[in-house]
């Protein structure tokens, strides 16, 4: 099978930690290479965000990345991409009239917009994974949310004329019933981790103890991720004021070497500092993908407590390395982090319940190894990417070759 994948602002080849670079651009490089192993072709199409780029880049066996001229060839938020939508979608027109792929799958609203316009011509399926959706982002960060106004109506469009959509976890399946899209053309599959990388019994030294005070000295608590307010660094720095003595390090945002210019960690050490913690709290700053096995293996316990996740890796990364979990009950949480079995649950925006959870785990050890052991159990049954990659294969089966439909007015760009 042909197969295209569209990720219009997520490149498989970006490096990780950026504002707009963090599970998606994981999720399709990961999907792309596991569809491969099985024999398929993939193609991935993302923006041409750098002059020097060429034009085909060999991603892994059986997968290229191709960049597409779609606005200026440098990095923008992919809130200000939605204007260059309509010249991506003319130029994948061409190139699929040339040479259709037998499917393609779209990665985010825009990628959507851009693959059901293009597939039109061909008569190619479109599948569809929204990764995010602009209803829950306007919901939880109201006048923040940057995204362009006609996002929500788009969604909407894609859903209902998608061949098949693909949600990461049951809690988008309740949101897109909201849209309108009915539960029988909607598949949840769920992100995948690679079990090659994020392993429990690869040889990694412990961090080293530190002579802190209190009841939990030298204990080391671990938050990852993108460095921006929903994903709720600043809970777990308030919560560290009641977890005396324990370490609490923030991996993720920019190069170590730019923590002092970025407003996010500005604002992070004003919170250490303003809950008396800033002695306990450090920051890392980006961490290569590679390195955070290790990181996560040296945690005594790692912390995702975001407002809302679409779906959220860290948790399911962590779990493959052993590391007992503690995470916001929301979205894709729910259906990964089974509360008291494969981690803790604990509302989000809750300083005081996650320190309680916390603590909880740092005075049981037998606790803190027992969820790690049916966390990494539940990762290698169900989250392993071959896994992944044919419940995604089989959705591709069932769609055959209808003839897409192209969105209405409601979600012109």
């Amino acid at each position: 099978m042909n197969i295209g994948l569209v990720s219009e602002h997520a490149s498989p080849l970006a490096a990780l930690g950026g504002e707009d670079a963090g599970g998606q651009n994981v999720h399709v490089a990961s999907l792309a290479a596991a569809l491969a192993r099985t024999g398929h072709r993939v193609i991935v199409y993302t923006r041409r965000d750098d002059p020097d780029l060429a034009d085909t880049v060999p991603l892994a066996d059986g997968v290229t990345v191709e960049h597409v001229p779609a606005g200026p060839p440098v990095p923008l938020l992919k809130d200000h991409m939605a204007q260059y939508m309509p010249a991506f979608a003319d130029w994948l027109g061409d190139r699929w009239e040339q040479d259709p792929p037998d499917i393609v799958h779209a990665h985010f609203w825009m990628s959507g917009f851009a693959a059901m316009r293009a597939a039109r011509r061909p008569g190619i399926p479109v599948v569809q994974t929204f990764h995010a959706l602009g209803s829950i982002k306007r919901r939880y960060q109201a006048s923040a949310d940057t995204s362009p106004p006609q996002r929500i109506s788009t969604e909407a469009a894609i859903g209902r004329h998608a061949s098949a959509i693909i949600a990461t976890c049951t809690d988008e399946v309740r949101e897109l019933a909201g849209y309108g899209v009915s539960p029988s053309r909607i598949y949840v599959v769920p992100c995948g981790v690679d079990a090659d990388l994020f392993r429990a019994n690869l040889a990694a030294p412990r961090h080293n103890a530190a002579d802190w005070p209190g009841p939990h000295p030298g204990a080391r608590v671990v938050t990852l991720g993108r460095l921006v307010p929903r994903k709720g660094v600043d809970t777990a720095i308030a919560a560290m004021a009641h977890v005396p003595g324990a370490q609490l390090l923030v991996a993720g945002g920019p190069d170590a070497s730019q923590l002092d210019q970025d407003p996010e960690v500005g604002r992070l050490r004003a919170a250490a500092a303003a809950a008396g913690v800033a002695d306990r709290v450090s920051f890392t700053g980006r961490v290569r993908h590679e390195d955070v096995p290790a990181l996560l293996r040296s945690a005594d316990v790692v912390v995702s407590d975001p407002w809302y996740e679409p779906f959220g890796i860290v948790p399911l990364e962590a779990m493959a390395c052993g590391s007992a979990v503690v995470a916001s009950a929301v979205g894709g949480h729910l259906d990964t982090v089974h509360d008291g079995i494969t981690g803790l649950l604990v509302p989000p925006r809750d300083p005081a319940a996650l320190a309680e959870r916390i603590r909880l785990l740092l005075g049981r050890p037998r606790l803190r190894s027992a969820l790690g052991s049916a966390g990494l159990s539940q990762v290698r049954t169900r989250y392993c990417w071959d896994s992944i990659a044919g419940e995604t294969e089989a959705v591709y089966t069932r769609v055959g070759r209808p003839q897409p439909a192209v969105p209405g007015s409601g979600a012109r760009i």
